[in-house]
């Protein structure tokens, strides 16, 4: 049974690293083990301390502030993967989450404090990248409110980046707003999966949608392809919206770019080439149908799915 001294301790370091104080968190949790050399609480979260204790030494040496915020956020990938292999992970399910919710917000804090010393709000011109990662970072750190304001200004910048779409459909859904979430992933998805890190994605309507693809054995680039296909298939990203016309000349010309680029592609890109056709095909029989358009052409974008994917069009059409 744990010490009621001891566990108090421990609250008061990860209160410590909520703050970004990973060198008194440091201090007090090898006090504490000194005390009780066999918590494996104590050992995983000195585990994480050092190696984000680590990370920031290596991020100071960054020669922007920009960079050194886009270390820190760039291990927190690793970091995951590195504690999730770990062999003396806490027995409890809670004490690992409460190590992991502690770290995650000491590593986000000292990202955003990075970030934000280039922030100024009266700056009008300001970079996209920069209001997205302080958006991304007040959204891993549980203020939707305020990365909703941050993620809107860099959509406001850059309007086709899937990345900031990904993000600001994210915290959408996050707050509630499943419609206008749904619109804006299959947005993101469109412009370019490839740029989508699902990593940072947060919400279960896209994460439960990112499992039902790797289950069906997808994996990185192509699963990231055939995300908003299935998406689409499986009544997820099904909120649709009118092409502009110049929009819809856009679409026609990757997809005839994409269907020339297949015909010549070696095996191991047609994996990633098939499904993002399929999705623009989506997209041009939507439009079809928003316009009226003859049913014959509808008919044969259908055909050139069944060729491309039978599995796909059956669903697609049953």
């Amino acid at each position: 049974m744990i010490n009621e001294s001891v566990l108090g301790s421990i609250q008061q370091v990860y209160e410590l690293l909520k703050l970004g104080e990973l060198e008194q968190a440091n201090r007090d949790l090898a006090a504490i083990l000194e005390q009780d050399l066999e918590n494996s609480e104590v050992i995983y979260a000195l585990t994480g301390v050092n190696f984000w204790s680590d990370k920031l030494k290596k991020a100071q040496l960054a020669s922007t502030a920009f960079e050194r915020g886009e270390y820190l956020v760039s291990q927190w990938k690793p970091f995951t993967a590195y504690m999730r292999k770990l062999d003396g992970e806490p027995e409890g399910l809670r004490s690992r989450e409460a190590v992991m919710y502690a770290l995650k917000q000491c590593a986000f804090t000292l990202a955003l404090r990075f970030y934000q010393s280039l922030y100024r709000e009266d700056d009008t011109a300001g970079e996209p990248e920069l209001y997205r990662k302080i958006g991304l970072c007040y959204k891993e750190l549980g203020d939707y409110e305020r990365a909703l304001q941050l993620l809107e200004l860099a959509k406001d910048r850059d309007r086709e980046s899937p990345a900031i779409l990904a993000e600001l459909a994210d915290c959408y859904a996050l707050c509630g707003e499943v419609r206008l979430s749904k619109v804006l992933f299959r947005e993101a998805f469109f412009q370019g999966a490839s740029s989508v890190e699902l990593h940072f994605l947060e919400s279960g309507i896209i994460n439960r949608l990112v499992d039902q693809v790797r289950a069906l054995g997808y994996t990185g680039a192509e699963q990231l392809e055939w995300i908003p296909v299935y998406g689409l298939l499986y009544g997820v990203l099904n909120v649709k919206r009118e092409l502009r016309a110049l929009e819809f000349g856009k679409l026609k010309q990757a997809i005839f770019a994409l269907e020339n680029e297949i015909r010549d592609a070696p095996r191991e890109t047609v994996g990633v080439l098939v499904p993002r056709l399929i999705n623009r095909y989506f997209w041009l029989i939507d439009h079809y149908i928003n316009v009226h358009d003859d049913q014959a052409r509808i008919n044969e974008v259908l055909l050139k799915i069944k060729l491309l994917d039978a599995e796909v069009y059956n669903r697609y059409t049953m």
